[in-house]
């Protein structure tokens, strides 16, 4: 099964990073959701939840003031302004 290798930063401190089957996610263009195989997109990213299937573990749901989404080979890149994690998930390991 394929994979994306997600990172997401924030401007000042780190907040997740993992192997995910899926990235879902608000640009200033609307909505945009990333699966393995998608072609490279660089995006600003407006303000919004950002929605991650991990490949194992529940949903994970991080809130972002702005910022860019990058995706190119699988990976997929996230530095916001500002992020936190939703309460009901921790912070993934690196």
């Amino acid at each position: 099964m394929a994979e994306l290798e997600v990172e997401i930063v924030a401007a000042d401190h780190f907040v997740w990073s993992g192997a995910a089957t899926m990235v879902k996610g608000r640009t200033t263009d609307g909505e945009i959701g990333i699966l393995p195989g998608h072609s490279p997109v660089l995006a600003v990213l407006a303000e919004g939840e950002l929605a991650i299937e991990p490949v194992s573990g529940s949903r994970i749901s991080v809130q972002v003031d702005g910022g860019f989404f990058s995706v190119d080979s699988n990976r997929v890149v996230i530095v916001a302004d500002n992020a936190k994690v939703a309460d009901s998930a921790s912070a993934g390991t690196r």
